[in-house]
């Protein structure tokens, strides 16, 4: 299936400009004409309060706000404006410690460079046709981690009932699921 992605408000982070030009171009490709940039972090946060992204991509090492950072401050923060926005992760560091440290501060996707216009296609695409509910946790927010169906027997205390919308076992005060 194709996506007609012209409506897309897509921010892109990163300190490098060639890779924010690069993405800018992959994303141009696709329709999306509506690209903002940011330099870092920081630069980011005072963006999402003008620019109504749909999408963030976002380097992870940068100076002086990093993208983990900016990923948990979106997500966290009080003042944050769209907490439940996709962020995807593209960054060179893609060891599975990476990976798990991006999806615990609330990652939404994971993308490792060099890329390819494919693989952001494929993003794109997966944070479209897959969004996933978000969790409000005492040690979480960020969209839901598990990505498949398990076979587990116990206690499932964050699945969804995709029919009610309501959580299928008794959370802790402190926590709650949200479908977006």
């Amino acid at each position: 299936m194709t996506y007609d992605m012209r409506q897309l408000n897509i921010l892109t982070v990163d300190d490098n400009r060639y890779m924010r030009f690069l993405v800018k171009t992959i994303l141009h490709g696709f329709g999306i004409k509506n690209v903002s940039e940011a330099d870092d972090g920081s630069d980011a946060l005072k963006t999402l309060r003008t620019f109504p992204a749909d999408i963030v991509i976002t380097d992870w090492l940068m100076e002086p706000l990093d993208g983990i950072d900016l990923v948990r401050m979106v997500r966290t923060a009080s003042d944050s404006l769209n907490p439940l926005v996709p962020i995807i992760m593209l960054t060179g560091y893609s060891e599975s410690l990476r990976v798990q440290e991006a999806r615990d501060a609330g990652v939404t996707e994971f993308l490792a460079k060099p890329i390819s216009a494919r693989a952001v296609y494929h993003r794109l695409v997966e944070v479209i046709e897959n969004p996933r509910a978000f969790v409000n946790a005492r040690s979480y927010t960020g969209p839901c981690r598990r990505r498949r169906e398990r076979d587990f027997k116990g206690l499932e205390r964050r699945v969804v009932v995709a029919e009610t919308g309501t959580a299928r076992h008794q959370l802790p005060e402190s926590e709650s699921v949200m479908e977006i």
